[in-house]
């Protein structure tokens, strides 16, 4: 054995299992980097590929051409975290009342899973009254007086289906497509696919009110896999709309707009030598921050409205409410803003408690829920902007018709229902929706569907086709695969609630 082979199996000795896997860590990390790198660039620049064509890095939410012409511009999604009761608000069921009190049939409960009830429940009809309303004559309860001098511009759909029957997972479906973190809100998606009207805010705005995040958190308006550029913003009724919005002391306009070309000076280089999508959504953030400074601040300025207009909305400047962010959806809708989501928590109607009760805190829910949406179509209709905005109201699923009983606790004071996913009512209005139009019907207690039962999928691809958008062609390349809000499994778009 010469020299030069002894000193090589002495190397390959001395060579650690720890060395061995140190070195293929780092060389697969090598790997990813320039896979990722690669895929960056592909997403940031395939103008062939992308029938909208290649987005500006610069302006990443520029405003793009839809896929087809459509009535709807912008949405406003109104989320009821927490998931209210279509059994006492919008699905009339005489046969359920009939049946109060009644052990539930075996068929409705054997193979099935809930959230809470055990053993066998009873059956439970609306503990409200109901009446038809409006020339088209839909079913409400009294707990929405107001609302009914608009229900001849609502679309219900009263067929909604689920297969999640627990808070988080269902928030994320529905507003995601899939139940799992990581995957891309609905406003990620349409503004991604449509830009943004208003180069000085957001493209997708979040408001919150109840006091609580929804359970699934930031993740129900988050980015995803998308460039963090199109994730929502969350703003605030009081102070400034976002932390850290304002110049800190010893900074006036002029120095911090040298400081942010400064900045993104050194991004943008670091973006054409590694084409990393979120170095893009870095310059526009604080590009968007500093934009935002004046034009923010005037948008959530509700001093600004007559004490009339405050009043039609239950609202109070500089406060946390349902009432001031439906009024502020309406200003960030006149500014352009292309989707604005509410967060309204509260609407868990358990029973558990007086706070948690139909005949408790669901009907202080339902008083702070009735003047201002009511407002808020009226509004958008009589500034010619009902037309070109879609508005949604949901829950995350329905409630059940059983009287849950929990422990096996059936008579206390308190009434509730149990999360149920086979069918939920949710509402559209404006935007290319069908006024005055019911679609789909329950069977006579409101457990299932008894005609055309709609997933959430189909509600996605739908809110996509009144936006202009096609859902099978708005897709991203992740994971080696081309994601889409709807996922992979048949969806079609209902076709019926269209106007």
């Amino acid at each position: 054995m010469n020299h030069l082979q002894e000193l090589h199996r002495n190397r390959l000795q001395l060579e650690t299992r720890r060395l061995f896997l140190h070195g293929c860590g780092a060389g697969l990390g090598a790997i990813w980097l320039g896979a990722h790198a690669q895929t960056a660039r592909a997403n940031t620049s395939s103008a062939s590929a992308d029938p909208q064509g290649a987005r500006d890095p610069d302006r990443p939410l520029a405003a793009r051409a839809p896929h087809f012409p459509a009535r709807a511009k912008r949405i406003i999604f109104m989320h009821m975290a927490g998931a209210p009761s279509q059994l006492e608000l919008f699905d009339y069921k005489p046969q359920l009342k009939k049946h109060d009190g009644q052990d539930c049939p075996a068929e409705f409960l054997e193979g099935k899973r809930f959230a809470f009830i055990r053993g066998v429940p009873q059956l439970m009809g609306s503990i409200f009254p109901f009446h038809q309303a409006g020339q088209c004559g839909a079913w409400i309860s009294d707990r929405l007086p107001h609302f009914e001098s608009v229900i001849d511009k609502v679309c219900f759909i009263k067929t909604l289906q689920t297969d999640q029957f627990n808070h988080a997972p269902a928030q994320l479906l529905l507003h995601t497509g899939n139940q799992n973190f990581g995957y891309a809100s609905d406003g990620a998606w349409v503004t991604y696919g449509l830009g943004s009207e208003n180069q000085n805010m957001p493209g997708y705005v979040v408001l919150l009110s109840g006091g609580h995040f929804p359970d699934a958190g930031k993740a129900a308006w988050g980015s995803g896999f998308l460039p963090g550029v199109y994730q929502g913003v969350q703003c605030r009724s009081a102070g400034d709309p976002v932390l850290f919005l304002s110049n800190p002391p010893g900074i006036d306009g002029h120095l911090r707009r040298q400081v942010v070309s400064a900045i993104n000076k050194i991004n943008r280089r670091e973006f054409e030598e590694i084409g990393d999508p979120e170095t893009v959504t870095r310059i526009s953030q604080y590009e968007m921050a500093y934009r935002m400074q004046m034009a923010a601040s005037d948008a959530m300025d509700l001093k600004q409205e007559s004490q009339a207009t405050l009043d039609a909305y239950n609202a109070k400047p500089g406060e946390e409410s349902f009432g001031n962010n439906c009024l502020l959806a309406r200003r960030l809708t006149e500014r352009g803003v292309r989707y604005i989501q509410l967060f309204d928590w509260g609407w868990d109607s358990h029973g558990s408690g007086e706070d948690q009760a139909l005949n408790g805190g669901f009907v202080r829910k339902c008083e702070g829920l009735d003047k201002p949406v009511t407002a808020l179509l009226k509004d958008l209709d009589q500034r010619g902007l009902l037309d070109e905005t879609l508005v949604v109201w949901s829950g995350e699923f329905g409630r059940t018709p059983m009287r849950e009983n929990r422990g096996g606790v059936v008579q206390t004071k308190f009434y509730g229902r149990d999360h149920h996913p086979s069918a939920f009512t949710v509402w559209l209005a404006g935007g290319g929706a069908k006024p005055g139009y019911s679609h789909g019907e329950t069977d006579p207690i409101g457990y299932s569907p008894a005609t055309t039962p709609v997933q959430l999928r189909d509600l996605q691809a739908t809110l996509l086709h009144l936006m202009g958008l096609d859902f099978q062609r708005l897709t991203y390349s992740f994971q080696g695969l081309n994601q889409k809000l709807t996922g992979v499994k048949p969806t079609s778009v209902i076709k019926e609630v269209v106007a």
